[in-house]
């Protein structure tokens, strides 16, 4: 995550008139609510938890059999390394396409990987290019953010923002000799979420984009503004303050 950005803005409310009680009858003594209005925002950035590969193989035979069975061989030990490198079964799906070809028969193939760990990734990926060459063509990863990872950045961006707006608040309290209260009222009062995929427009240039390139492009980032005001208890205890 970067770190947050904030600004703020403050105002102490005075302290209204006491309501008089109506006559003949005696009322509770007038609350002296004397309240700090702040606004306060925060920038978080989140970058991408998943990433997919395709790849793709193709066999064109004679026989039938042995264009199944080159592909399949392939499938097999490709899905063995993955395996070896801790990716789950249910993290690759292969789909297969088998069609007849002028006086041949063709298979075609193509596996979707799901990685979490771009470390296991590039292993995968590396040694799949050493091991199988250009028998496998595999495409540059694409890189994206879960439902929950999303989730979580707008969470802890709002909450930042929250933090950040009540610190404010208790410097401004502090310059007046005074104490911060409850909050008497939070309001998420603006959220803006960009970034988080590839651009389709500057896809001419994604094959010659680094890792990390491709990373930094798919990162997401989102900036959270609130209004709280905070009541004011009183003046500071300075002996709390000296210790």
């Amino acid at each position: 995550m970067a770190p947050p950005l904030s600004r703020v803005f403050a105002e102490l409310d005075p302290a209204p008139a006491p309501v008089p009680a109506p006559e003949g009858r005696v009322g509770p003594p007038a609350l002296s609510e004397r309240e700090v209005h702040v606004s306060g925002s925060a920038e978080l950035s989140a970058r991408p938890d998943r990433a997919r590969v395709s790849l793709r193989l193709s066999s064109r035979k004679e026989a039938a059999a042995a264009a199944r069975s080159s592909v399949s061989r392939r499938l097999q030990y490709i899905a063995h390394i993955a395996r070896q490198r801790g990716v789950p079964e249910e993290n690759m799906t292969v789909t297969e396409d088998f069609s007849r070809v002028e006086n041949t028969y063709q298979m075609e193939a193509e596996v979707c990987i799901i990685f979490s760990d771009f470390g296991k990734m590039q292993d995968v990926c590396n040694l799949l290019t050493e091991k199988l060459g250009t028998s496998v063509t595999i495409s540059p990863p694409h890189f994206y953010h879960t439902p929950e990872a999303i989730d979580t950045l707008r969470r802890q961006v709002c909450v930042t923002a929250v933090g950040n707006t009540r610190r404010k608040a208790q410097e401004v309290c502090r310059l007046f000799g005074q104490a911060l209260g409850k909050p008497l009222l939070i309001k998420e009062e603006e959220t803006k979420e960009w970034g988080g995929h590839m651009d389709t427009h500057l896809s001419h240039s994604a094959d010659s984009q680094t890792l990390q390139e491709r990373i930094e492009n798919a990162t997401a980032h989102a900036s959270c503004r609130v209004f709280a005001v905070f009541e004011i208890k009183g003046k500071e205890n300075r002996r709390n303050k000296l210790l």
